[in-house]
């Protein structure tokens, strides 16, 4: 999503233009890392926790305890990176972030949401949310996400932000910072992904509401910082399990632990290239790892089981890694194979044809 406006046709040449700004390089590391966990959590609880494990060791359930861990971070910080680029946006017309932006991701949170339906029916073992029927499925569309639920988000959060625009920002993230603890405290019904529609919110309206204050933790990362924001993430952790309804404000640590984390990740040229790429194109991978993981799940569960104890041990420790990083592959690899209806709303119009 780019962060840029577009000048209009109608816009003269008799005031300088603003040059666009520059995409920050931590903020593309930031959503690399995320999508990379977002599949890294489903991969340990879809596949490698549904393993029949003969191991004197619990590190399966150490790979479950580390996925907790970084739910406070995973989709805080990527819905704050999000509302970032969202900034350009937010302040266009409604006719035309009602097309680029809301349409646009109920749209493909539709099309993908039929997709995964069918192609999750075909693997009735794989433990995941799916339509049973029409009814289920009409529930999935409208009041209760499915694990799609990040584009529908999407599609709710511009509507918000944008009629929420000229409101004052205390007002604003106060409103969406208490829904989110209710719905942290267990006060509000919250079935299927209700719930992390309604928690993150606050995140994307920071991420759009205060960019400036994100970018400047990023440009003042250093490690001690990190040191400090991970043992406050760290403290918050052992709150939350005292506390549930602190879930939000633990995250706003996460949040500013993950920040720092990337923008000192994105000082080596490596890591900046591979996850900034990753970054750069999560889509693909967020609609293609489910389905993809489901068929990996379905030819691997029985040799996993069947594995003696010594590849069993060598599984635990490195499958979900290995798996992680195959799939996300994989789903980029298939990017450029996707129709051009899968990944954007269709145009009114046929664009004229290239010439020369």
């Amino acid at each position: 999503m780019s962060d840029t406006l577009q000048l209009s046709p109608t816009t003269t040449t008799t005031a300088p233009e603003r040059p666009p700004q520059a995409r920050e390089p931590w903020a593309d590391v930031a959503k690399g890392a995320c999508i990379m966990l977002v599949v890294l959590w489903h991969v340990i609880t879809k596949n490698f926790l549904q393993v029949d494990w003969h191991l004197p060791v619990p590190l399966p359930g150490a790979w479950g305890l580390l996925g907790e861990q970084l739910l406070p971070l995973r989709m805080p910080l990527f819905f704050a990176i999000s509302g970032m680029f969202a900034v350009g946006a937010v302040g266009r017309s409604w006719r035309v972030i009602g097309r680029s932006k809301v349409a646009k991701f109920g749209y493909l949170y539709a099309v993908w949401l039929l997709i995964h339906t069918l192609v999750l029916a075909l693997v009735p073992d794989f433990d995941t949310a799916r339509a049973a029927g029409p009814l289920q499925l009409l529930e999935q569309l409208t009041i209760t996400p499915s694990n799609l639920w990040y584009l529908l988000a999407l599609a709710v959060y511009f509507t918000v932000a944008k009629a929420a625009r000229r409101l004052p920002a205390t007002l604003v993230l106060g409103v969406a910072l208490a829904l989110s603890v209710v719905v942290a405290a267990g006060l509000l019904d919250t079935p299927g992904n209700r719930g992390g529609l309604y928690q993150n919110l606050v995140f994307f309206l920071a991420g759009v509401r205060l960019r400036p204050a994100v970018e400047g933790l990023a440009h003042a990362a250093s490690w001690r910082r990190l040191a400090l924001l991970g043992g406050g993430y760290a403290l918050g952790l052992v709150v939350l399990r005292l506390l549930p309804g602190t879930g939000p404000l633990v995250s706003v640590v996460a949040v500013a632990f993950g920040v720092t984390a990337a923008a000192l990740a994105a000082r080596s040229a490596t890591v900046a290239r591979v996850l900034g790429d990753i970054g750069r194109r999560t889509l693909p991978i967020y609609v293609l790892h489910m389905p993809v993981l489901a068929i990996c799940h379905a030819v691997l569960i029985g040799p996993m089981d069947r594995a003696d104890p010594p590849m069993q041990l060598l599984l635990a420790v490195a499958e979900p890694v290995l798996l992680t990083v195959m799939v996300t592959w994989f789903c980029l690899a298939l990017e450029r194979s996707l129709p051009a209806a899968l990944v954007d709303l269709p145009s009114r119009t046929r664009r004229p044809a290239a010439t020369g």
